[in-house]
């Protein structure tokens, strides 16, 4: 079948390049964009780089970014697209052109075009060679074929794009979720917040175990009277295994009872993975520093190993393993836990797998290793670029160790949000997958425009 296009600059009233001198980094002020921002065709704010008013207006002097203009990258990575949304006063950083698209083309469906198989294999086929990186130079840009569906593009968009919605709710969900386990561990076992609601009561004359009460919940004594008596009974049983003192100990005043371990004592797994035989297809999943990032664990950046080549025997990871990156300056110190498996799955020589033993549990070893990244972080050994977090070291971690009663009560908190997680992030492999299956056939039209609407009713993407 033959395919209708069109030159990017034919669908763009502007094709502008970034300025090329370094943006002056501000610790607050105007957003400026960076290729770490932009991936799989959406834009990541969620570490933000800024600049002052002085040099922003530098920045936008050639044309300054408005929503519905698309920004691409292009080099270190080439071609990665995002739009501009509504509400958001930006500037471009470097390495990166300005797309205005004409007002008749959908800008998503051009930005949907963008990620396409068949623009990116141009993409990479033109690129030339700096002198230290590969890149795309505008001219050359500006010749990119783009598939062309006249009145079809809207659909084309929407069907998509409802599945990138689908997509993006889960992943707002699961921040959600995570700030919520995040809270409950940083107030029981950072801030111990419910020992000391219990001390202060008892300095007052009040009652330790209702101000514990209070603290867990967040609700007022009305507020505490008005909720089934079982939860209240259930809230009390809770409050009732915080002690109402504190202790000395090498990481400071802790909760009386409680204790500090070498993380290596307390974990049953602390090893670095192996040095992977990697073929093309088939093989085992082996996860790599690349998949460890925002503290969480993206399976598509991993790679396959041929188990036939070199064995991993007792080398797979297990729900609730911890995973810490182990070398290189800006990498080391990255941690995740593994909250969804779907399929047999290793990791690579640069990646240290921590798995909790009978006397901590995953949901209280992940949380703590999450907290504890920037001292892991620092823990690092050697020259700049060769930097390494030996096993032996990071066994020595310190690590608190409370009750065993108070560690279960956690947990079952706690599980339910990450395997709630672990739920939605199936859902988003499962969406990711059939969007990029849908793109190329929607694009060259191998799939009719009219089975769009089938696509969105039967994912519930609509």
């Amino acid at each position: 079948m033959s395919l209708k296009t069109e030159s990017l600059a034919l669908m763009c009233e502007a094709v502008v390049d970034c300025p090329h001198s370094t943006p002056v980094w501000t610790k607050s002020g105007y957003v400026v964009l960076r290729n770490q921002n932009i991936k799989d065709g959406r834009l990541d704010l969620s570490d933000p780089s800024f600049t002052d008013q002085e040099h922003f207006k530098q920045r936008i002097r050639r044309m300054a970014p408005r929503p519905g203009d698309i920004v691409i990258t292009r080099e270190a990575p080439m071609g990665e697209v995002c739009k501009i949304p509504e509400g958001l006063t930006c500037c471009l950083g470097q390495r990166q052109v300005l797309l205005r698209p004409k007002a008749d083309v959908d800008a998503d469906y051009l930005l949907y075009a963008l990620q396409s198989p068949f623009v990116q294999s141009q993409v990479r086929w033109n690129e030339g060679t700096g002198s230290t990186v590969s890149n795309i130079r505008i001219p050359v840009l500006e010749k990119i074929e783009i598939p062309r569906h006249d009145q079809a593009e809207t659909k084309i968009a929407k069907a998509l794009g409802s599945l990138d919605s689908k997509i993006d709710l889960n992943r707002r969900i699961n921040r959600t979720l995570e700030a919520m386990a995040q809270a409950i561990f940083k107030s029981w076992f950072v801030d111990f917040d419910p020992v000391k609601a219990k001390i202060t009561a008892i300095e007052q004359g009040q009652d330790p175990l209702r101000a514990a009460m209070r603290t867990i919940s967040g609700k007022s004594d009305a507020e505490l009277d008005q909720i089934p008596r079982e939860q209240q009974d259930q809230l009390a049983a809770t409050a009732a295994l915080f002690p109402d003192s504190m202790q000395e100990s090498e990481l400071g005043e802790i909760p009386k009872g409680w204790a500090t371990s070498a993380l290596g004592s307390v974990t049953n797994y602390l090893n670095r993975g192996i040095s992977p035989k990697y073929l093309e297809n088939g093989g085992v999943l082996v996860l790599n520093q690349k998949c460890i990032r925002d503290f969480r664990v993206d399976e598509s950046k991993g790679r396959r190993h041929d188990s036939t080549q070199r064995k991993i025997d007792g080398r797979a990871l297990e729900l609730g393993d911890v995973l810490v990156n182990s070398t290189g300056v800006g990498t080391l110190g990255r941690v995740a836990q593994v909250l969804c498996l779907s399929e047999l799955t290793i990791v690579d020589s640069h990646v240290t797998v921590v798995r909790a033993s009978h006397q901590l549990n995953a949901s209280y070893l992940g949380q703590y290793i999450i907290w504890k990244h920037p001292d892991i972080e620092a823990m690092g050994d050697g020259s700049t670029g060769q930097t390494e977090l030996s096993r032996a070291k990071l066994s020595e971690l310190p690590v608190l160790t409370p009750r065993e009663n108070i560690l279960k009560a956690f947990d079952n908190l706690i599980s339910p949000l990450n395997n709630e997680i672990s739920v939605n992030d199936r859902e988003s492999v499962k969406l990711t997958e059939l969007r990029d299956i849908l793109l190329p056939k929607l694009l060259s039209g191998e799939l009719s425009v009219s089975d769009v609407s089938k696509i969105s009713s039967t994912t519930g993407a609509a």
